[in-house]
């Protein structure tokens, strides 16, 4: 009887051992969740580490940009990219200051929570404050019909970038005729010539010289598998980029 006894209460003390560990097991889960694609940065690198002379001016971490605040998720003036976009603009970076000039960043990843904010500003259409120096000439009515705000952005999935050139001699950004985020077709890269043999059309918008700088841009973003954008001279996605698909949510800090 006493080794029946025994048996039974080693038998329940394993039992007991068993569910504790299942229930560590479990708690251990639940504390520790597995990492969304969409939140997880361990791909992307800071632009500035890979193309250290690049200079950053982020525009969405300013107030200084066409909503005029702040914008959701820009929570430090960086510019990240994934790590294949940033060793590609490395050699955009390369090729150009080998003719005197260097890059300037406005953006770069945008976190989905920044488009969802530009969503809701489009949204909202009597606040104008930024109009006379982002889209003067346009209705806040029609951006979204227009293609000017959208509830995606490739900037989001990591391999898109905004950017223009400095003259390193001067230390001053060269002329594109045209600012960065200006709404209107003097921001087609097709203003005042063809891009796609690089000949100038005279016109009243932009000068020869305008249109030859944002041609060098152009140029040397394709020369090294980057895709230009058909209404924005300074936008740039990689061809072939890694993660066609996830649009991110992690901020940029």
């Amino acid at each position: 009887m006493k080794t029946k006894t025994n048996i039974f209460l080693l038998s329940a003390l394993v039992m007991v051992c068993v569910a504790m560990v299942s229930s560590c097991r479990k708690s251990a889960t639940e504390q520790v969740a597995p990492i969304v694609p969409e939140a997880d940065a361990s791909q992307f690198v800071s632009i500035t580490d890979v193309v250290p002379d690049a200079i950053l001016e982020i525009r969405y971490y300013s107030t200084y940009n066409f909503v005029g605040t702040r914008v959701d998720g820009y929570e430090a003036p960086k510019a990240l990219l994934t790590k294949t976009a940033a060793d590609s603009l490395r050699a955009v970076s390369d090729e150009l200051r080998a003719q005197g000039y260097c890059l300037k960043i406005y953006d770069s990843y945008r976190p989905q929570m920044a488009v969802d904010h530009f969503v809701r500003w489009a949204a909202d259409l009597a606040d104008t404050a930024m109009k006379p120096y982002f889209y003067p000439n346009v209705d806040k009515a029609v951006l979204f019909d227009e293609g000017y705000i959208a509830a995606r952005s490739s900037h989001t999935r990591g391999s898109t970038v905004d950017l223009t050139l400095v003259n390193m001699a001067t230390g001053r950004e060269v002329d594109m005729g045209g600012v960065f985020d200006w709404f209107g077709p003097e921001s087609h890269p097709d203003c005042g010539g063809d891009p796609l043999t690089g000949s100038y059309r005279p016109n009243d918008t932009i000068t020869a010289a305008q249109f030859a700088n944002r041609m060098l841009l152009r140029k040397a973003m394709i020369n090294h598998g980057f895709n230009p954008l058909d209404v924005e001279w300074w936008h740039f996605t990689l061809a072939g980029e890694p993660f066609p698909d996830t649009y991110f949510s992690f901020p940029v800090k």
